[in-house]
C-alpha cells in the first residue's frame, strides 16, 4: 500500500516516527510531507531514514514531476498525525499553500487524520466545525485520547497511541476498499471466529477442522460497515484483520467467558466460531502413552456449555435490566444431516432451542466449507420463513450476513 504520512507541527510529532515505523515494517511504501513547523520538532533526515524516501514539504521541488498531484493521484491512503488546529482549518478550507495540503486536495482514495492540540484548542468551537465540515467530506477523522499534554495541563487533546492509530487507519482503508455504506456506524460487533481446542494432555487435544476464515471476513464485512469490532478468536489459519480487537482464546469455556464479558457492551454479537460440543473429563498433566499390555485408554467427554444460548439468556436478563438498545444475536450452525433428518430440519431445532434472533447454516462434509474459501449458507428467520441463501466467497457471505444484521437494528 502507498501511504501519504503528514506531519503536522505539534509536540507529538515525535510520537508518528513509531507510526511510521509500524507501516514500514508492515510493508508499506510511505512518503512523509512533514509541515515547515514539523521540521522544528522532527528533522528531515529522520523522516528519510525511517521511510526510505526523500521527504520535501515543498511544490518547489521536482516541479517536473508536480508531486502534490502524483502523490495525492497515487496513495492508498493520505494520512495527517498530529492533525494540528492549524492543518484541520488549512484542510477543511481547501487551502493549498503547502505540499500537504496541496496534496490533500488532490486525494482519490481515503484520508484519515488523528489530532492533536491544548484541549481549549479541540474544544473550540471553530476546529469543532472544522471537524465536522471534514466528516462530511468523507475524512475519517479520529478523537484524540485524553491525558497528559504539554506542561502540567492534562484532558482530552493528546495524540493517541501510533498502534491505535495505525489499527484505525487500516479499517478506514477496509472500509473504502470494500465498501459499505456504514450500515453498522456507531455499533459495536462481538464475532467469535475460528475453532477451539480441548487439551488431552500437554501434547494432545480435540479439534475441528475451522480454519477462521469465515470469522475474519465476518470481521472485515463490519468494519468496512463502520463498526467497532471485538473479535473473540479461537485457533484460526488465517490473521485477525487489522482495526480489531482481539481477544485469544483456546477452550470453549474460555470462549464463553469472553463472549458473556463483552455481551454489555455489544451490539451485535455473531457466533461464527466452530466450539466444540464436548472436552475430555479429566486433563492428563503427563503425555497419554502406549502401554505394554496394549490397552486402549479411555477417554470419557462431558459437555461443554452452550455458548449461544447462554448468550441469548444473559440477553434476556440485560433487558429485564432495563437496558435500553436492543442487542442483536446471530448464530452458526455446522450440519451434515444425518439418519433422523436432513441438515435444515436440524439447523431449524437449533435455531428454536438457542433462541437467537437467525441462525446462518453451514452445510459441511469432506471438502466443504471447513479450510476452503468459499462457501455457501442457508440464513433462517425464527418465524419460519424461506430461508435466504447466500453464496460465493466468504466475503460475499459475510456481507449478507452483515447486511442481515443491520434489517434487525434500528434505523
Amino acid at each position: 500500500m502507498r501511504v501519504v504520512l503528514g506531519v503536522g507541527g505539534g509536540i507529538a510529532a515525535y510520537k508518528v516516527a513509531s507510526l511510521l515505523r509500524l507501516f514500514t515494517e508492515a510493508g508499506h511504501d510511505v512518503t512523509v510531507i512533514p509541515t515547515d513547523a514539523a521540521t522544528r520538532f522532527v528533522g528531515t533526515a529522520t523522516w528519510e531514514a525511517l521511510s526510505g524516501n526523500p521527504v520535501s514539504n515543498s511544490v518547489w521541488d521536482d516541479v517536473d514531476r508536480v508531486n502534490h498531484v502524483r502523490l495525492g493521484h497515487e496513495a492508498d491512503l493520505i494520512m495527517v498525525a498530529p492533525a494540528t488546529a492549524d492543518v484541520l482549518a488549512r484542510a477543511a478550507a481547501g487551502l493549498a499553500d503547502d505540499l500537504l495540503t496541496g496534496t490533500l486536495l488532490m486525494a482519490r482514495g481515503p484520508v484519515f487524520m488523528a489530532p492533536a492540540m491544548h484541549t481549549e484548542m479541540w474544544q473550540h468551537a471553530a476546529t469543532r466545525a472544522n471537524v465536522e465540515t471534514l466528516r462530511s467530506r468523507g475524512v475519517t477523522v479520529m478523537d484524540p485520547a485524553s491525558g497528559r499534554l504539554t506542561g502540567a495541563d492534562s484532558g482530552p487533546g493528546r495524540l493517541p497511541e501510533p498502534a491505535d492509530i495505525f489499527d484505525a487507519a487500516l479499517a478506514a482503508v477496509a472500509r473504502a476498499t470494500h465498501g459499505g455504506d456504514g450500515a453498522l456506524r456507531g455499533k459495536r460487533v462481538t464475532i467469535s471466529a475460528g475453532g477451539t481446542r480441548e487439551p488431552l494432555d500437554p501434547v494432545r487435544f480435540l479439534g475441528n477442522r475451522s480454519s477462521g476464515k469465515q470469522g475474519m471476513a465476518l470481521a472485515e464485512a463490519a468494519l468496512a460497515e463502520g463498526a467497532e469490532v471485538t473479535l473473540v478468536l479461537a485457533h484460526a489459519e488465517v490473521p485477525a484483520p487489522r482495526g480489531c480487537e482481539v481477544v485469544r482464546v483456546e477452550t470453549a469455556l474460555e470462549l464463553r467467558d469472553a463472549v458473556l464479558e463483552a455481551l454489555p457492551g455489544t451490539d451485535v454479537l455473531i457466533m461464527a466460531a466452530a466450539v466444540a460440543d464436548f472436552r475430555p473429563a479429566e486433563l492428563m498433566d503427563t503425555k497419554i502413552k502406549k502401554t505394554d499390555d496394549g490397552a486402549d485408554p479411555v477417554i470419557t467427554l462431558v459437555r461443554n456449555p452452550d455458548v449461544l444460548r447462554e448468550a441469548v439468556l444473559a440477553r434476556q436478563g440485560m433487558v429485564e435490566e432495563g437496558r435500553s438498545e436492543p442487542l442483536v444475536i446471530a448464530g452458526f450452525a455446522a450440519e451434515t444431516g444425518d439418519a433422523t433428518a436432513d441438515p435444515l430440519t436440524h439447523a431449524r431445532a437449533k435455531l428454536e432451542r438457542k433462541g437467537c434472533d437467525f441462525l446462518v447454516l453451514n452445510v459441511v462434509g469432506t471438502g466443504l466449507v471447513f479450510g476452503q474459501d468459499t462457501n455457501e449458507v442457508l440464513i433462517l428467520d425464527p418465524a419460519g420463513g424461506e430461508p435466504v441463501p447466500a453464496g460465493g466467497s466468504k466475503r460475499a457471505v459475510a456481507d449478507a450476513v452483515v447486511a442481515h444484521v443491520a434489517t434487525l437494528l434500528p434505523a
